[in-house]
Parts: C-alpha cells; sequence; structure tokens
C-alpha cells in the first residue's frame, strides 16, 4: 500500500547574501525609516487601511525604481526568484519573472497584517530587514481550507504537510518566496520594538 503526497505547495526561504549582506540591510533599514518619515500619503493610507503601522504599499510600491539601494535588493533577490521558479519547474517559455512592485511595511507593537494574497503576480516575498525577537512570521493557510468540509482536526504533532496553517519564523536577512495566489497574514506583533520588512511582487 502506497500513500501518495500530491498537489504540493512549495515556500521557498533563503538567507540574501552574506556578502556585503549587513551593509546593504543597514542601508535599507535607514531608507525604510525616512521614507515612513517623508511619506504623509502613505500615513494617511495606512491610519485607514493599515491601523498602527506604516505601509508604501499605496503611495511608493515601486521602491527599486525609485531608490539604488532597493534596486540592489532586487539584484539579489533575482537568483533566489529564478532558483524558486525552477523548483516550481514553470515553463515561462523563455520569458523571465521581473520585479513589478516593492514597497515597505513597518509593523510597531499590535499591528497585525490581515489575511490576503497578491493577485495579478506570480511570485510574492518578504525580505525581512529587522526582526525583534518574538516578532511574528509569515502565517500560511492550506489553500483547500474552505474544502475541508467534515474533516476532523490535525494532531498537535501532526507533519508540517497536513498542518492547515504554518508560519515562517521571521529572521533579519532572509527572504520568503511564495506563489502569489497562497493566502498569508502576519499575526499581531506582541513586541515594543517596530517589525521592518519589505515586501514584492514578480510577474511574467
Amino acid at each position: 500500500m502506497t500513500t501518495h503526497a500530491i498537489f504540493a505547495t512549495l515556500v521557498y526561504s533563503a538567507r540574501l547574501r552574506r556578502v556585503h549582506g549587513q551593509r546593504l540591510n543597514s542601508q535599507l533599514l535607514r531608507e525604510c525609516r525616512q521614507l515612513a518619515l517623508d511619506d504623509a500619503a502613505g500615513r494617511r493610507w495606512s491610519a485607514k487601511n493599515y491601523p498602527g503601522g506604516y505601509t508604501s504599499y499605496s503611495s511608493a510600491s515601486r521602491m527599486h525604481q525609485l531608490s539604488p539601494t532597493f534596486a540592489e535588493l532586487e539584484r539579489r533577490l533575482n537568483r533566489h526568484v529564478a532558483a524558486f521558479a525552477r523548483a516550481l519547474e514553470f515553463d515561462l517559455g523563455g520569458r523571465t519573472l521581473a520585479m513589478t512592485d516593492c514597497w515597505v511595511n513597518i509593523m510597531p507593537r499590535n499591528v497585525v497584517h490581515g489575511l490576503h494574497l497578491h493577485p495579478l503576480s506570480t511570485i510574492s516575498g518578504t525580505y525581512y530587514v529587522k526582526t525583534p525577537r518574538r516578532c511574528p512570521g509569515l502565517k500560511f493557510e492550506d489553500p483547500r481550507l474552505e474544502r475541508f468540509m467534515a474533516a476532523p482536526p490535525r494532531l498537535a504533532t501532526a507533519r508540517r504537510a497536513n498542518r492547515p496553517w504554518i508560519v515562517m519564523p521571521a529572521q533579519t536577512g532572509d527572504v520568503v518566496l511564495f506563489e502569489s495566489w497562497l493566502r498569508h497574514e502576519v499575526p499581531p506583533n506582541p513586541v515594543a520594538v517596530e517589525r521592518i520588512s519589505i515586501s514584492f511582487n514578480y510577474n511574467w
């Protein structure tokens, strides 16, 4: 008798790059904080749609085209996105995946980022600029969850592949990639220190 694992959902995580990684991260941290100070439109949008936090999603969502520092981040991300696309066995017909959006997220204490996905994109991801100890990771939802119907709960010791929710830890300097249709959220930040990340989309 054989039990087959089918319809896999892949999530990619890696260290961005060790060479000059601290220098880049320090520059990104400065620019993220400066953007939050300068971006009045983003602060107004965040007050209504991201209470207590700041995101440049609605105001400065192509930071890779506006800042040489973010452009360097894009260059370093490209090889990770290409590796993930190979693991997914995408047939891109000779085309390449390119970054279309890139924005900043700052989560002070108690700020939450609700369940969502990234429409009109192929691969999405997050780079962690600053992650204080005990800050929340990225929580992914099993895409079949709404079809489970009469399924009983899973054992507390269930393998990761059988759990309805998976949390990928947030670690400074790490990148996490996923297919853009995969719903995800960030639970409330329980610590007083800001959790700072850069989110992005790639499309073909």
